[in-house]
């Protein structure tokens, strides 16, 4: 069965609060969640809303505050990337995104800061956007093309034409950006292999300094999926999306380019600093509604309705809150990660990158070796050709790159 995704991380039911940290926590990335669409996906299943925009004035007030308590509580941190995701951050004023990085500057450190990026949909990019982003200090951006077919991108539920995406990529490169990444999906119901070679052909004609390929999951409660249900499309083609990604690695296995995540090709320098946090399981800092953060062996998330997260930070100071961090009312939960499920999670997640887990780096993480811990797994793994390990690295075969969950489950039995 093709599986090339993972699923959310295995959760832990005790919850607990969040402690102050004890040391310096090092450097973090910093994720901003912008929640505004002009329009929902089908596919969708972020925590985004439309027809709030009336909102976005306090939303970006709301930020703003509690940007000023993460930055007071871990004493102005040292940032190494900022991400700006949603929802649509391109959708927002320009004036808004200038505005919040202005404001991340006063609450954290950003002079080490490598990578700041910030999600476009193709229909919003204009020269005059992109000016002000550049003098506002982003210098990576994300353009969600998903296809280069417009009946796909109808059936997405996307607002861009292929057209106006080729139109927003070559505008971003003209005004100034050198690190531009372009996301594409497939598997999609009625989707065709032309469909997809075609997509290939001019994604790489285009050379894009990253492109991100992900393969269409269907979530509970989207319309697509209930769409599929009902039978107005067709279910997901595993064996079909098989075919497609491994295109993918035929259209760019090229000198340029390097495959260096499951669905990530970059070319050399240009690979997501933002996302290598994740993957290396990292400290990162979640703002906004329904963002998470891991920080300190602590892993938390703050609530998801946008209203009531404006309505906390607002009132923080007057009223008293359930939340488990006291001075940061939009936090909802916590968990404690203890060190065999961070053990568990860092195999998870550097098995995804092209270099694998680094014996000697897991070492000096762990004081121990993941044989000691997987041993076992990973000499089954091995047997059936989806993993490979030396005295130095272990990491995914070619099979274990279609396999991925089947991998990823075993180091949690």
């Amino acid at each position: 069965m093709f599986d090339m995704g993972t699923d959310n991380l295995p959760t832990q039911t005790t919850s607990s609060r969040l402690h102050p940290p004890e040391t310096d926590i090092g450097a973090i990335s910093l994720y901003v969640h912008i929640p505004f669409c002009e329009t929902k996906c089908p596919y969708c299943d972020f925590n985004t809303y439309t027809a709030i925009e009336s909102l976005i004035p306090s939303y970006i007030s709301a930020l703003k505050t509690e940007l000023s308590l993460w930055g007071s509580r871990l004493g102005r941190p040292r940032v190494t990337t900022v991400f700006f995701g949603g929802g649509t951050p391109s959708y927002l004023p320009a004036a808004e995104v200038e505005s919040l990085l202005k404001h991340i500057r006063t609450c954290c450190n950003l002079d080490i800061v490598q990578e700041i990026t910030l999600e476009c949909n193709p229909g919003d990019v204009t020269l005059d956007k992109l000016s002000s982003y550049l003098d506002s200090g982003v210098n990576r951006l994300s353009i969600g093309v998903q296809s280069f077919s417009d009946s796909l991108l109808r059936l997405l539920g996307r607002r861009h034409t292929s057209s106006d995406a080729i139109r927003s990529y070559k505008l971003a490169i003209e005004s100034g950006f050198e690190n531009v990444s372009i996301d594409l999906m497939y598997g999609l119901p009625n989707q065709t292999i032309q469909d997809w070679n075609t997509t290939l052909e001019i994604a790489r004609g285009m050379e894009p300094a990253h492109v991100s390929m992900y393969c269409l999951t269907l979530e509970d409660g989207t319309p697509m999926k209930k769409q599929v249900q009902i039978g107005t499309l067709p279910p997901p083609d595993a064996d079909l999306a098989a075919d497609m990604y491994m295109m993918c690695d035929e259209t760019f296995s090229h000198p340029d380019y390097r495959h260096y995540e499951i669905s990530n090709w970059a070319k050399p320098g240009n690979e997501s600093v933002h996302n290598l946090t994740y993957w290396r399981n990292e400290s990162f800092l979640g703002i906004g509604p329904g963002s998470h953060s891991y920080i300190n062996g602590q892993r938390f998330w703050n609530i998801k309705p946008p209203r009531e997260y404006i309505t906390r930070l607002k009132t923080s100071h007057k009223e008293p809150t359930q939340s488990p961090v006291p001075n940061i009312p939009v936090v909802d939960e916590v968990e404690a990660i203890d060190r065999k499920m961070e053990i568990a999670e860092t195999m998870m997640m550097g098995l995804r990158l092209d270099t694998g887990i680094c014996i000697d780096q897991f070492s000096a993480r762990f004081s121990d070796t993941p044989a000691k811990h997987f041993g076992s797994i990973i000499s089954e793994l091995e047997s059936t050709g989806l993993v490979e390990q030396s005295s130095d690295f272990i990491k995914l075969t070619a099979k274990g790159r279609l396999l991925g969950n089947e991998v990823f489950s075993r180091f949690f039995l």
